[in-house]
């Protein structure tokens, strides 16, 4: 079957080719383990269970994870075995099962997670994204995801298009995760700060592209309100695969400050921010073809 899940719709028969996004019709996962490097209320003590996907079909040319995204890294997991690994984040006592990446692979997720729900899985599923997905695709996952973590990366379409080869992200993104706020709300946390389920919109500050972040802060205003909550991320680090201008070098401090302070401007609250010491990669964990878990 042409295959059609995400914005991209390049009706690839993934059965005979990999799609767009690098993905066959196999799953494969290249880590699955406790992560402790997402926000406080997703990686908590106890840690975020997490299952990095491979695959992605938006192909940022920054993107940290950029061994990820051929789809061809990591070990085949079938239903069962998907299954499987989210009871045992859940026995290793993980807060949440975080799916990383997951958009090409809709089907096998959507369906291991039926089955671990039926077999006793009961902590919160977090869907991770880039937000480059269909509203159908979302819709898909209605009951079954307790809490959406989209990225928000631009509005400009000049640099959506060059840096990750889609003019039209703000448009399907911004209606992706209002979506995901139909279904869930915003996030909501328990006594011990742990979501327990909603919406938090992350954004990125780019080096060099402070008034894009600026803009995109203005429409989430204008379309959800101050009171949707955010994460402005600093840890934007320069790989060595990407020498494209500005994106070749750190975020200043002074750029990250502009950020911040437009965004305190506009009345927001509740935004969690980073300090530019998470900047390096120390945010990227270990990814192979075998998943001990």
């Amino acid at each position: 079957m042409s295959c059609s899940i995400c914005p991209r719709n390049c009706k690839v028969d993934r059965t005979v080719a990999a799609g767009f996004c690098g993905c066959s019709s196999v799953v494969r996962v290249a880590r699955a383990a406790l992560h402790f490097d997402e926000e406080p209320c997703i990686s908590g003590t106890r840690g975020s269970g997490t299952i990095f996907f491979s695959g992605c079909n938006l192909k940022c040319i920054f993107c940290q994870n950029m061994v990820l995204t051929s789809g061809t890294l990591g070990e085949v997991f079938d239903v069962p075995r998907l299954e499987d690994v989210m009871l045992k984040l859940q026995e290793h006592g993980a807060h949440n099962i975080n799916l990383v990446t997951p958009t090409p692979h809709k089907d096998a997720i959507v369906a291991a997670l039926r089955l671990a729900k039926a077999e006793g899985l009961s902590i919160p599923i977090v869907y991770n994204t880039n937000a480059y997905e269909t509203v159908e695709t979302i819709r898909a996952y209605e009951g079954l995801v307790d809490i959406y973590l989209p990225d928000l990366k631009y509005l400009d379409p000049r640099l959506s298009l060059k840096f990750s080869r889609a003019a039209d992200y703000f448009e399907t993104a911004i209606e992706s995760i209002a979506e995901m706020i139909r279904q869930v709300g915003y996030m909501e946390t328990d006594e011990n700060g742990i979501a327990k389920k909603g919406v938090r919109i992350r954004h990125l500050v780019l080096p060099g592209c402070v008034f894009d972040t600026r803009s995109v802060l203005d429409a989430i205003k204008s379309r959800f309100g101050i009171d949707c909550p955010i994460s402005l991320m600093s840890q934007f680090t320069p790989i060595p695969e990407c020498t494209v201008k500005p994106l070749d070098r750190p975020l200043t401090p002074r750029e990250y400050e502009k950020a911040l302070d437009y965004c305190i401007s506009l009345g927001f609250t509740n935004v969690f921010t980073q300090a530019l010491s998470s900047v390096g990669r120390s945010f990227t964990p270990p990814f192979s073809d075998h998943v001990d878990l």
